[in-house]
């Protein structure tokens, strides 16, 4: 297969970024993304020009790294997977890819396709956490209903990419919110700093400039995990609870 590459470039946050084109042949259908960017990356060196800069790290779909938005969708054109996980067999012979970084004043652009997600770092570093060791029983010893076990996994799953940012229209990071919150608001180890720690991320959300929710769905729709937004109702009920309790 043969495709061209319309690929954003940029040298960091405060320097104008382009597009820049580039093509790429020979390359087989099972041929995973990433692989591809190698690819080129390998041709752009042996023409002794800068390759292009894209994170990466696992490349099994867990880590959530490799951040980026292809041909107008993050993680590209298929449903519940990561950039990683996306294969040239996807795309048409001949097609032309554009190939983009996260768009959110929150993530800015490091290099090229790279962009910063220590946002989401200092969300988590704010409240998504238990600091109370010994005032409930630990995990094992405490029997949990298999309804809150399941939602509490289900939410758990979130990777923290950051597909729901860039695909909202707001750039609105309630999804992750509402995950990490929700994973520890189903456990009773949770319960006992759940209105500290609903008040506490929402705030640092907003101080970051990070956008409101306004429901269209588009975050859960692009979550590669499948993230439901059900988790944001929970944390408007837990952030609502924590203003009525103080």
């Amino acid at each position: 297969m043969k495709f061209t590459l319309k690929v954003w470039r940029q040298k960091n946050a405060k320097a104008k970024g382009r597009f820049e084109t580039y093509r790429v042949d020979g390359i087989s259908p099972d041929t995973s993304f990433l692989e591809m960017l190698d690819i080129l990356n390998n041709n752009l060196i042996e023409e002794g020009k800068e390759p292009v800069a894209f994170d990466h790290d696992c490349r099994e779909g867990i880590c959530g790294m490799c951040s980026l938005y292809i041909n107008g969708r993050p993680h590209g054109p298929d449903d519940l997977i990561t950039t990683c996980q996306l294969h040239c067999r996807k795309f048409n012979d001949g097609d032309t890819i554009t190939i983009e970084p996260w768009r959110s004043a929150a993530f800015p652009v490091v290099k090229d396709l790279v962009v910063n997600r220590n946002a989401f770092d200092q969300i988590l570093q704010a409240g998504g956490f238990i600091t109370c060791p010994g005032i409930v029983p630990d995990a094992n010893a405490l029997p949990i209903a298999k309804k809150d076990a399941d939602e509490s996994m289900d939410a758990a799953a979130c990777i923290g990419c950051g597909a729901c940012v860039a695909t909202c229209k707001n750039g609105s990071a309630m999804l992750f919110v509402a995950a990490r919150v929700s994973t520890l608001a189903k456990l009773p180890q949770g319960r006992v700093e759940a209105a500290k720690r609903a008040k506490a991320m929402v705030a640092k959300m907003d101080e970051l400039g990070f956008g409101s929710c306004t429901n269209t769905g588009a975050c859960e729709a692009e979550c590669p995990k499948g993230i439901s937004i059900s988790n944001i109702a929970r944390l408007n009920r837990e952030f609502l609870l924590a203003k009525i309790q103080d």
